[in-house]
């Protein structure tokens, strides 16, 4: 009689362990999804505090806006790609952001008027700040990503994440040179 329901349990054994595995694939799906979330609002606050920043420059440097208008195309591009969902890119057009923040931050350097500007060093301080958050909430959200990409690959797990639809994420990746501290030195003498 024993033998009778072996098989019964065996089947109600293996939906259960399919349903722990699916749930645990949508904690990390919806984990990646609230990691993109926060980045997204840090990089709305950050785009948010630019357009200010580049108003205050352009009254003291009138002939330093090929450097602001990089700045604005390269904020435009990074609100495309987000509103797109395009990780690639936005870690593209972030990298350019940065860059050009950086070169406003070294050109405040030369003009002594503008860093004494309260407004201009908070704006400089707000997204410095929003710059280190970003950076923390990337490595937060490149360690969900990760996780998602080896649950989808590993048995059985890939099993159930196939049947599911569950894909691989893409990490928000920028390049050794965007990462690196900016050149204020280098930035003076181009």
């Amino acid at each position: 009689m024993l033998l009778h329901y072996l098989p019964l349990a065996i089947l109600v054994a293996l939906l259960l362990y399919a349903v722990l595995i699916y749930n645990g694939l949508v904690a990390i799906k919806n984990g990646v999804a609230k990691a993109w979330s926060n980045i997204d609002v840090l990089l709305k606050q950050r785009h948010d505090e630019i357009p200010k920043l580049v108003e205050v420059c352009k009254a003291y440097m009138q002939f330093e806006r090929d450097t602001l208008e990089r700045v604005m195309q390269a904020r435009a591009g990074s609100q495309a790609a987000r509103e797109q969902g395009d990780i690639r890119g936005v870690s593209a057009a972030e990298g350019a952001l940065r860059a050009g923040v950086g070169r406003i931050a070294a050109t405040v350097e030369s003009y002594p008027q503008l860093k004494a500007n309260q407004q201009m060093m908070n704006l400089l301080s707000r997204i410095t700040a929003l710059e280190n958050e970003i950076s923390d909430r990337r490595e937060f959200y490149n360690e969900y990503v990760a996780n998602n990409n080896v649950r989808i690959e590993q048995f059985p797990d890939l099993i159930v994440a196939r049947l599911c639809g569950f894909r691989q994420k893409v990490s928000l990746q920028f390049s050794a040179e965007e990462t690196r501290d900016v050149d204020l030195g280098a930035l003076f003498r181009a």
